[in-house]
């Protein structure tokens, strides 16, 4: 059963205007702490009631460290930036870390980790990689499909305090194919695509290599594991060893070793259509209706481990966006995921490929007109709202498991921050004064999705060591205390309540400040 189906609503129903900042607190059953957030710039630090306690003026995915600094991009456009930048409680530039090799393009995520083989603190991110025509062509893609000029395809880098790379790891070295016997990555004599979930297709049906081809727009590293989980907005989630693919000392021989067998991935999770292990989404004979086939998620973001002492300690969690899932009304969820759970519902410790644990029926209230699901037994637990117009975001986005067993849940295209309880019970919520280019509001009038927009929200304990010896006064609200007045240059969309077509760049949306237009 999926929690929170027959639980209540949340509040920020499908609705044309309505009230910012604090909407709702339950002071019995939230979990009490400290939030943050970035917005267009900056970021802010609230309290539960709303107040602000501490900002900064960095804000596009940000999140503090146990030391108290703030780590963010270096731009405020999660899609794109040039390197990363930490800044300690006063605002004051403390690391600074810039991607200068050609063909490398950081975007969306990084993590802060303790390499434990190098007893040195060092910084992951995900970058795009250039692949060329002729080495596309080399790793057996398709030439009928090309030309592959601009290719790109995810690496996950780390480097330490010196900004010196000590790892990487690439898709690209973990390829494989079925069309050119002539390679050494063709899958053999009488085996086909199926037999090798833990690499990926070089010829994704429908998807020939190009720029941003995976786009991956979140990771996490597991200390315990030794381990990066990343996750493709596509569809699909990827585990990956660190731990025995990495040689302390030796950047070299770690980069050798990621890109060999020992580097494939340990599990995958969302979509088993392209390795050829389930039913892809396909329209019906009959046009009005559709299915997800075995598809779990699609435009997923923010996947992450839940951390040790948590309820759900060990396992993933991912935010499902709820694109490219056929569904009449896409609806977004939050999903959990066990991934070592076999057919009998056993957890065997170790992990499991999703279509050997294999699916449940899920059906629908009628009057959401969404067809039945096939659900992965590997997900144990799961949110979305129980009216399917109140909760959808079709990017950006963020989910995060409290002490308390509630979850946070960041909603990005209508900066809607929300907090339930395991059976979905809405106990706070917030929405994000602050718009790109109206300054800050009290009440949210209709408006292009993005105005007021949130990548991500964090809560943190009053004990949390970030906050430790920190003075927490309330200042006031955003609204009252830190007032932005609408951005006086030309606007290139509409403004609230005035409808009309989008004019961003890119024609996928601009993330605000800064930052450019951008796929998600």
């Amino acid at each position: 059963m999926v929690a929170g189906l027959g639980a209540h609503p949340v509040q920020a129903y499908e609705r044309l205007q309505g009230p910012t900042e604090l909407l709702y607190w339950d002071k019995t059953n939230a979990f009490n702490g400290y939030t943050l957030f970035g917005t267009h710039g900056t970021t802010y630090l609230i309290d539960m009631a709303g107040q602000v306690v501490h900002s900064w003026r960095l804000g596009t995915n940000p999140r503090l460290l146990e030391n108290g600094n703030l780590l963010d991009a270096s731009r405020d456009d999660p899609s794109g930036f040039q390197g990363l930048v930490e800044v300690d409680w006063d605002g004051r530039k403390v690391w600074e870390y810039t991607e200068k090799r050609e063909g490398y393009a950081p975007h969306h995520d990084w993590v802060r980790l303790f390499n434990k083989k190098l007893n040195a603190w060092t910084t992951m991110y995900i970058a795009n990689k250039s692949i060329s025509h002729d080495q596309a062509i080399a790793a057996g893609a398709d030439p009928r499909k090309g030309p592959y000029e601009g290719g790109q395809m995810d690496a996950v880098v780390e480097v330490d305090k010196d900004g010196k790379v000590v790892w990487e790891w690439c898709f690209f070295d973990h390829v494989v194919q079925d069309v050119d016997a002539g390679k050494s990555n063709y899958v053999g004599q009488g085996k086909s695509i199926a037999d090798y979930p833990n690499r990926i297709n070089i010829n994704l049906p429908g998807r020939p290599l190009k720029r941003d081809w995976l786009h991956c727009n979140s990771m996490d590293y597991n200390a315990e594991l030794d381990q990066v989980v990343v996750n493709s907005v596509q569809g699909e989630l990827y585990v990956i060893d660190h731990g025995n693919t990495f040689v302390p000392g030796d950047p070299e021989a770690s980069i050798r070793k990621a890109a060999s067998p020992a580097g494939d991935f340990l599990y995958r999770f969302g979509d088993p259509a392209r390795y050829a292990q389930g039913d892809p989404p396909r329209v019906l004979e009959n046009w009005d209706n559709a299915t997800s086939g075995h598809k779990q998620m699609g435009g997923a973001h923010d996947v992450h481990w839940i951390k040790p002492g948590l309820p759900g300690a060990g396992h993933l969690m991912v935010f499902n966006n709820g694109q490219y899932l056929f569904q009449r009304t896409p609806q977004s969820s939050i999903l959990e995921i066990n991934p070592f759970l076999n057919g009998s519902g056993q957890d065997t410790g170790g992990y499991i490929n999703p279509p050997q644990a294999g699916y449940v029926r899920e059906e629908y209230d009628r009057d959401t007109h969404n067809p039945p699901r096939q659900v992965s037994r590997h997900v144990v637990w799961a949110y979305r709202s129980l009216n399917n117009h109140g909760f959808f975001s079709q990017i950006g986005c963020s989910g995060q498991r409290l002490p308390n067993g509630n979850t946070l849940i960041c909603s990005d295209t209508e900066g809607h921050l929300f907090e339930v309880t395991s059976s979905g019970a809405l106990v706070w919520e917030y929405i994000n004064p602050v718009t790109r280019d109206f300054g800050t509001l009290k009440t949210m009038p209709d408006s292009l999705p993005m105005v007021n927009s949130v990548f991500r929200a964090y809560r943190y304990s009053a004990d949390s060591p970030a906050l430790k010896g920190r003075e927490l006064k309330p200042l006031g609200t955003i609204t009252d205390a830190f007032p932005r007045q609408p951005d006086p240059r030309p606007k290139d969309r509409s403004g609230p309540g005035k409808g009309g077509p989008r004019q961003g760049k890119g024609g996928e949306g601009n993330r605000g400040g800064r930052g450019e237009g951008r796929p998600q």
